[in-house]
């Protein structure tokens, strides 16, 4: 739609959706010419039909998607086209990264959905989402409020990420449990690159699998793309082979190269590929397979812990995140999170402990709560796959719980008690693992998201039982084929030398088939016997992992039973923004305000910008990162303010996306870095007039501006802004940077740099203003 809409002379800064309205027969027109040309579906002229998009145009959501949805009707009558309300992302990067909450982001989709059912759309489209959490938003705002199939499609780099660092393999579990129709990769990339990340994707999901490429590379000075109609089909052929079921066009790709893949693709089957069934955990940016033993650190739990019960009394948020990091640095695979005790409001606590935690680190986490409500909230606010700890194998229980297990497609512990108690057999604790397994399989949870307890009881009072427990879990593990998950340290309580109790207890049952041990990773000898058992065991493959941990280079492994003393550099590499402040405020009662910014601040998120640039962390470690030192930036600047000093700025720099464009995520990631960084940034928002921009860098004498354009049609925006502040004879180097540049076009246009992300600005500026 974009393609032939700026084909056919869309206005420069105008808003395509508003054309449903204002020029209906032109948008009907163009769905005609694909589905002439051979398309089953077409998408709806309101990609970026948003409340957040709209602002402005006096345009409700409701009259616009009405509206087009009309257009693509019209278009399919008397056809077997199917016509797709198309949505793309909403334009502001949700929490942590940004500001925009989830729920305010659900609210906006559900707008878009509720008005696309109602104006008679066949389907709904996610299309062209870089963030895993925004998608989740939309699916649940579609399947709670409509009865329409839900496609979604990610936009990946070559990489296999997208630009927030989510993996394909998280996209696919994550998409797949909340229940989407179809799912798949559009934009970016051209056919042949998006072909193997497309094998890879096939590997994962039996869901249908769309892709619609891209017609190679933008020619930034006509607007047209290197590969013609026909090698475009070409290299779309062997999509079949791989198992993909839906195909099409994104970018570049008009009438005529959907003409071309329907006669070349007639008549050829598509591969049915084997997707061998995984357990599997996730956060966008990291997969956790079970297929090792994977310790679960139990240290987010207030029971019997007086600093955890006042830090949830207090709402200390960063105390338990930091609870959450040491576990996460002493080498916990999953993160246990209870928030349980009397006087908090449990699903609120919830709530804020998941977000925080998934804003700070990057391992799965497992809701741990007996409170339905609270294990709602839990999954619904968690960015991945996560595991619900706990149903046990009484109806009533199962009835309540594995609905929402099934909902947000979570996997789930299933304790072998019932109304009984706990059994004193492994027969009979088996038995009810078989009722766990079969009723979750009833509510269409599949047996690989199934996790059995077979629960640790006290040696020191029921000594019998500990035998009784590990046949259970061998039981378990090799005649039902379940993982299976303990609370270890349980076996030692009440006991002298508790840790050698525990140690022996747990290799007892990793090696009957405990996959899921809980415990304490803090403690040494625990996660010592873990590494030498997967050694034995042919998990840790040439033992390299064992070598690493304990060879005589690596840092020497302390036990942490004292809580970590920490710098500002970790502080701020962690996200932690009080406790920045708080350490800024020492600092400074011994440095000046120059040597902490000099010394520590700008040699810190350098380090965090390096590990950014080699995909070590992602973009909401690189902004988190970024805030908690705006944190030590503003103790600075209140303490040059109470001595009357002058302001410790860096300099300052002008960000604009330039005339007729509306987008600017891009933009305000290169603002929050470059704050962070010391610099007093001049942001002129989005769609900014050439003039706008010249006289701000005058009045403000500015020797350093930022241009932002995303598409190929304002790149003659950016080039006439440019060539104003030349002629203005105002002396600064600028900056160009946009999906659609290339570094030899912002040379040609006369830039004088071309920065392909927030990381490269931040280098610019540093060269140009210090």
């Amino acid at each position: 739609m974009g393609t032939m809409l700026q084909a056919g002379g869309l206005k420069l800064g105008e808003q395509p959706e508003v054309l449903s309205i204002t020029n209906s027969d032109i948008i009907s027109n163009i769905h005609k010419m694909y589905i002439d040309a051979g398309s089953d579906i077409v998408y709806t002229n309101t990609f970026g039909a948003n409340a957040h998009k709209l602002e402005g145009t006096n345009y409700s959501v409701d009259a616009i998607i009405s509206a087009s949805v009309g257009c693509a009707k019209k278009a399919c009558e008397g056809t077997n086209a199917y016509t797709a309300l198309d949505i793309g992302p909403i334009g502001e990067l949700l929490e942590p990264v940004g500001a925009l909450k989830f729920d305010e982001a659900y609210d906006i989709f559900k707008e878009m959905v509720v008005a696309g059912e109602k104006a008679g759309a066949d389907l709904i489209v996610f299309e062209t989402m870089t963030d895993l959490y925004e998608l989740k938003a939309g699916v649940l705002a579609a399947k709670e409020n409509t009865s329409l199939p839900v496609f979604v499609t990610m936009t990946f780099e070559e990489n296999r990420r997208t630009f927030t660092g989510c993996t394909v393999e998280a996209m696919a579990y994550v998409m797949e449990g909340l229940g989407v129709d179809a799912m798949g990769i559009n934009c970016s990339l051209g056919p042949k690159e998006i072909l193997p990340i497309a094998r890879e994707l096939c590997t994962y999901t039996k869901i249908p699998i769309i892709v619609k490429a891209n017609a190679g590379l933008p020619n930034p000075e006509d607007n047209s793309y290197d590969i013609t109609p026909e090698i475009f089909a070409e290299d779309m052929r062997p999509y079949a082979e791989a198992g993909v079921k839906i195909i099409g066009g994104c970018c570049g790709t008009t009438p005529e190269y959907i003409s071309c893949m329907k006669k070349i693709m007639n008549g050829v089957k598509v591969s049915k590929i084997d997707v061998t069934p995984r357990s599997v955990l996730c956060t966008p940016s990291m997969v956790v397979p079970v297929n090792e033993v994977r310790p679960i650190g139990e240290r987010i739990n207030p029971t019997g812990k007086k600093r955890f019960q006042q830090a949830l009394k207090e709402c200390d948020l960063e105390y338990i995140v930091s609870r959450g990091i040491e576990q996460a640095e002493a080498g916990a695979s999953i993160l246990d999170v209870n928030v349980g005790m009397p006087g908090i409001d449990e699903r609120e606590m919830m709530i804020k402990v998941v977000k925080t935690l998934q804003g700070v680190l990057n391992l799965p986490l497992q809701i741990d709560s007996s409170d339905v409500t609270a294990i709602e909230a839990g999954l619904r606010y968690y960015n991945g796959k996560a595991i619900v700890n706990s149903v046990n194998g009484e109806a009533e229980v199962m009835e309540k719980i594995l609905p929402i297990v099934k909902k947000y497609g979570a996997a789930v512990v299933g304790l072998t008690l019932d109304s009984r108690g706990i059994p004193k057999t492994a027969e009979e604790r088996f038995e009810i693992a078989q009722r766990i397994l079969n009723t979750a399989l009833s509510y269409g949870i599949p047996k690989e998201d199934v996790f059995i307890d077979c629960l640790t009881l006290t040696v020191s009072a029921q000594q019998e039982q500990a035998r009784e427990t590990l046949n259970a879990v061998r039981k378990v593990k090799h005649e039902l084929g379940l993982h299976t998950v303990l609370g270890v340290s349980n076996i030692s309580f009440g006991l002298p030398n508790r840790e050698l109790i525990t140690c022996n207890f747990l290799v007892q049952a990793m090696e009957n088939g405990l996959d899921l041990p809980i415990i304490n990773p803090n403690q040494k000898a625990i996660m010592d016997a873990i590494s030498a058992f997967k050694v034995l065991n042919g998990e840790d493959i040439h033992s390299e992992k064992f070598i690493e941990r304990f060879t005589e280079s690596s840092e020497p492994i302390v036990d942490t039973k004292t809580e970590k003393t920490i710098d500002i550099g970790y502080a701020i590499s962690k996200g932690l923004k009080e406790e920045t402040a708080r350490i800024t405020e020492e600092l400074l009662k011994t440095k000046s305000e120059l040597e902490i910014i000099n010394e520590l601040l700008i040699p810190t998120l350098d380090k965090v910008g390096e590990r950014y640039e080699k995909q070590e962390i992602f973009l909401p470690q690189l902004i988190n990162a970024a805030n908690a030192s705006c944190e030590a930036f503003e103790v600075i600047k209140r303490n040059i303010l109470l001595k009357g000093s002058e302001s410790v700025s860096r300099g300052k720099v002008i960000l604009a996306t330039v005339k007729g464009d509306i987008h600017d995520i891009g933009k305000n990631i290169v603002k929050v870095i470059l704050e962070n960084y010391g610099y007093q940034v001049i942001d002129l928002g989005r769609d900014v007039a050439v003039d706008t921009v010249v006289k701000t860098a005058i009045a403000e004498d500015v020797k350093l501006v930022g241009l932002s354009a995303l598409m190929t049609t304002t790149l003659k925006s950016m080039e006439e802004t440019i060539d104003a502040i030349r002629k203005s004879g105002h002396q600064c180097k600028i900056v160009v940077g946009g999906a659609v540049l290339t570094e030899e076009y912002a040379m040609q246009i006369g830039a004088d740099f071309y920065a392909k992300d927030a990381k490269k600005t931040v280098d610019v500026a540093k060269e140009i203003l210090g």
